[in-house]
């Protein structure tokens, strides 16, 4: 007989179906399901009745209330006792001594200098002409430095802003496919030619050689350009609807395109409607939408705050940059003269009589994108130059604005735009890279010579209605575009991939959004009558984009 214990063989369950066990005990356990970017809340909340005031969504969980998670404690309490710790707190060993040490060494400079009276330096005092002497042995701005970073630190830990969605997903909406921003970074579709011109239409004035020597000295004050912009969208357009009969099979304008192809630099929520009819794509705009106002700061650290009757709300902001860039580019034409303006080859689709246009040239144009899929879309120009050849260099005009420096945390145009010009450039790249983005994209798309860039300031921080002209400045876009590292490759590579999923689809309509909260575009399969209430409320109050109210 053996002096060793016997050995039992133990018994495996094989799962024939899958992995893990075959049988799971039915558990009333809570199940939220969740990825690594959600905020789930705090672990334990011991100041659940005093929240923090700066900050009072800090640990507030992405999903709401998770009250199925809290611990309730049923034992009795009554023989629980409070410990009284509040005795005198041991001194650390570090800071043992110190205070001996530093009348010691006050005692020591008192000695050296042969008076009674302590070293003003060493007490902080006030020197002779009314500075504070706060020099070391380590320069001035030490305490300073210190004192950034501490703010730079805290800035850190803010919690994430909720935003909004852009339009209300519906549950009868089914998710088609999301894209997270790595992958479509990683996207690229090189060798995309020019685009060619099929239709131009509309007329163009001359730019002002004047403006360009605006300047902090000899700044101008921006006028209210009482002028009606159309921004129709794909659908409406008549001469889209008539190339579309013949040629091409995917269809858009360019600020849809830009908003497409800029998507990855972009934190606020977007959405554009596609409809697939057979072969044929158009990407549209919704009616009664926001899409055409230009965005401020969204890329900034901190953005503008969301405050109902603020003038530095977001909305409030964008409303006053849209208003500044349509008066901007009206302003610094040569307006007047009929017989100066260059005419292209059909009139104005969108005229009417007894309505002033701005200043537009529409320029209707094809890309081949391979696979057989044909784009055509509508860009436009503002503005026409005659360069030293005597050709004709067609301009984009845009306006970048300053609303209060201090309240953004940039540079002041005031100070540094004649100086320092390319700091406050890279304080815009900064905060506003996609807004300089898709003008960029739309400038190359138009083919357009020149990109001119105009700087806007408000006269008062306090006052949205006045602004100054304060400088101008000029790129090429393809030059710009390597300046701002835009690939235009990886913006080709990414409308591809938008129109291949599309094509993919049944005929219907569907919908490209922008989460609102998560790098990442989604695609939806939406209901034919989604957005028939947007588009009877646009036609019941809908007005040509003109320039009567305030500015």
């Amino acid at each position: 007989m053996s002096n060793y214990a016997p050995f039992i063989k133990p018994y495996v369950e094989y799962n024939e179906h899958g992995w893990g066990p075959c049988e799971v005990p039915e558990l009333d356990v809570p199940y939220q399901p969740f990825c690594k970017s959600d905020r789930l809340g705090k672990i334990c909340d011991w100041t659940a009745m005093v929240p923090e005031k700066k900050f009072p969504s800090k640990y507030a969980s992405t999903f709401g209330n998770n009250s199925q998670y809290a611990y309730f404690y049923e034992d009795d309490d009554s023989t629980f006792h409070l410990v009284d710790t509040t005795g005198s707190k041991a001194t650390k060993p570090y800071q043992r001594g110190r205070y001996r040490t530093n009348m010691r060494n006050n005692v020591r400079t008192r000695g050296r200098t042969g008076r009674g009276t302590p070293n003003i330096a060493s007490l902080g005092g006030s020197t002779a002409g009314g500075a504070t002497a706060s020099t070391t042995k380590y320069g001035k701005g030490r305490h300073t430095r210190n004192t950034q970073n501490v703010g730079r630190r805290f800035g850190r830990n803010a919690p994430t802003r909720i935003r909004e969605s852009s339009v209300m997903v519906q549950s009868n909406w089914v998710s088609i496919e999301e894209i997270d921003f790595p992958r479509l970074l990683k996207l690229a579709l090189p060798n995309i030619k020019e685009g060619k011109d099929i239709a131009t239409c509309g007329s163009l004035e001359f730019y002002d050689k004047l403006y360009d020597r605006v300047n902090l000295r000899n700044e101008k004050p921006l006028q209210k350009m009482a002028r009606v912009v159309h921004t129709v969208t794909t659908t409406d357009d008549p001469v889209i609807r008539r190339l579309s009969r013949t040629m091409g099979n995917v269809f858009a304008t360019d600020e849809i395109l830009s908003t497409i192809m800029c998507c990855t630099r972009s934190n606020y929520s977007w959405d554009v409607v596609v409809e697939k009819l057979g072969t044929k794509v158009f990407l549209d705009k919704r009616y009664n939408d926001q899409f055409d106002l230009l965005t401020v700061n969204e890329t900034s650290v901190e953005p503008p705050m969301e405050e109902e009757g603020s003038i530095n709300s977001a909305h409030s902001l964008a409303m006053e940059a849209t208003l500044i860039n349509h008066n901007f580019s009206q302003q610094v034409l040569r307006i007047g003269d009929q017989e100066q303006r260059f005419m292209f080859e059909e009139p104005n689709p969108f005229e009417e009589p007894g309505m002033d246009l701005a200043s537009i040239g529409y320029r209707y144009r094809q890309w081949d994108l391979g696979n057989d899929v044909v784009l055509i879309a509508r860009c436009k120009h503002n503005a026409v130059i005659q360069g030293p050849n005597g050709d004709m260099q067609f301009l984009s005009i845009k306006a970048l604005n300053e609303w209060d420096s201090k309240a953004t945390n940039s540079v002041e145009w005031r100070q540094k735009l004649d100086t320092q010009r390319g700091a406050v450039l890279a304080s815009e790249l900064r905060n506003n890279a996609c807004k300089l983005a898709r003008w960029t994209v739309e400038a190359v798309l138009a083919g357009s010579d020149q990109l001119k860039l105009g700087y806007v300031s408000r006269m008062n921080p306090r006052d949205h209605l006045r602004h100054v002209i304060l400088g101008t400045q000029q790129f090429k876009p393809q030059e710009f575009a390597t300046q701002i590292n835009l690939n235009m490759d990886n913006s080709w590579g990414v409308l591809r991939c938008l129109i291949d999923l599309v094509m993919k689809q049944p005929d219907g309509k569907y919908l490209i959004m922008k989460d609102p909260n998560k790098p990442m575009i989604r695609l939806y399969d939406v209901p034919e009558n989604a957005f028939d209430s947007d588009r009877d409320e646009e036609e019941e109050s809908s007005e040509p984009l003109s320039n009567s109210n305030d500015n």
